[in-house]
């Protein structure tokens, strides 16, 4: 089978190829010259551009591993979608179970017993890894671990992360969990966009919770494991993982002049390859992309003509803004045209698809997005039916 290439890697070869053939002449046309991805020593990767959604670079993206504490983005996310829907409340006190305080690995130091409010219990994950938090915040919001790790999969599924599977909030190994980086750059992205108000917690470089009840000091302070968020000042988050058994994970996460690119890093053999791997893809990613702003979602974008219907016209929009990522150099010569169907006829529903935005640069298609109707129209009365026939009758012979 042929393996179908994304329109920004069709855009990254052809550059590539160019460059080789004839250096000048992609100069001229492009105004940049695009290398390959750099070579990352991991298992798989993925670089996606957060507001396209575009992949810029990968390696085995869609092969399943373990997620290790990676997994705590998803436990995490839920946290806030309960917390958005009004499921649960960020000051609720959260009774640590002893199958929470009993968890090993990484954790906040939560008592058994104990009653944490739910916003220190997100921070326990996040900043942290705390597998006890993980824990108590999966009882909190499903009963049990075992009926959350069924959210997790249902919300995963909703996301559209078809390569994924959660038996546990925590990552503790298990033979049947496991995912993929481009399922966890799709988390991240949805993680980033979708609950601004919690991002900045993946941001924060130290958590420091409860006191010693023998000595009443406060206990250690707890450094996040993110090695990027000390070493590059446009890192905001987001996860790390680690298990002997899958290494050494990041999903990483860096802002720069008002553009965000998200890496996954899979199977690296430490912490300090893991930070420069995703460091190699974040620099070549705002080095050699940039993103136009093609069309606004939800704004008439033309409106056309409609048959046989109560009204002659119809609105017709994209449903989100459009944004597309392309090599350096080459947005200039973006070009978006609308294709719509010349013979639309009565009835049409609000967010019918009646044609298509193409975007091309040097007449290749890039990105395809429908065109939508703003709004119904009703099939017209008789005689106004019996007259657009008549129209389009001797309209079809001229």
């Amino acid at each position: 089978m042929t393996k179908r290439l994304s329109p920004v890697r069709k855009l990254v070869g052809w550059a590539s190829m160019l460059f080789i053939l004839a250096a000048p002449v992609a100069q001229a046309k492009t105004g940049a010259l695009i290398p390959a991805a750099p070579k990352i020593s991991a298992s798989s990767f993925i670089l996606m551009d957060a507001d396209s959604g575009e992949i810029l670079a990968s390696e085995n993206p869609d092969e399943t591993r373990h997620p290790a504490s990676l997994t705590k983005m998803m436990t995490a996310y839920i946290g806030e979608v309960e917390l958005a829907a009004g499921n649960i409340q960020r000051d609720d006190e959260v009774l640590i179970s002893e199958k929470a305080w009993k968890m090993g690995g990484s954790t906040m130091f939560v008592e058994v017993g104990e009653r944490v409010p739910v916003q220190e219990l997100l921070k326990g994950i996040i900043i942290v890894s705390g597998n006890d938090a993980s824990v108590a915040m999966s009882e909190h919001i499903a009963g049990s671990e075992d009926a959350f790790a069924q959210l997790m999969n249902n919300t995963a599924k909703r996301l559209g992360m078809i390569n994924s599977h959660f038996v546990n909030a925590s990552g503790w190994p298990a033979s049947d969990h496991y995912s993929t980086a481009r399922d966890l750059a799709i988390l991240s992205r949805h993680i980033v966009k979708d609950y601004p108000e919690y991002y900045e917690l993946y941001a924060q470089k130290y958590y420091q919770y409860g006191t010693d009840k023998k000595t009443g000091k406060p206990l250690r302070r707890q450094a996040n494991r993110n090695r990027l968020l000390w070493t590059n000042p446009y890192v905001d988050g987001l996860k790390t993982g680690h298990t002997e058994a899958s290494g050494f994970g990041l999903a990483a996460t860096a802002d720069r002049d008002g553009r965000r690119l998200i890496t996954v890093i899979l199977g690296a053999r430490s912490e300090k390859q893991r930070a420069e791997e995703a460091q190699k893809l974040l620099t070549y990613g705002f080095r050699f992309f940039e993103n136009v702003d093609v069309k606004k979602g939800g704004v008439t974008l033309e409106t056309v003509p409609v048959w046989k219907g109560k009204q002659d016209k119809v609105n017709v929009a994209i449903d989100k803004d459009l944004i597309v990522t392309v090599p350096r150099g080459t947005g200039k010569d973006l070009k978006a045209t609308l294709e719509i169907d010349p013979m639309i006829e009565a009835p049409v529903e609000a967010g019918q698809q009646l044609g298509t935005l193409k975007v091309t640069i040097n007449d290749e298609v890039i990105k395809e997005v429908p065109l939508r109707a703003e709004a119904a129209v009703e099939r017209g009365g008789f005689f106004k039916r019996l007259w657009d026939s008549v129209r389009l009758f001797f309209k079809g012979l001229f």
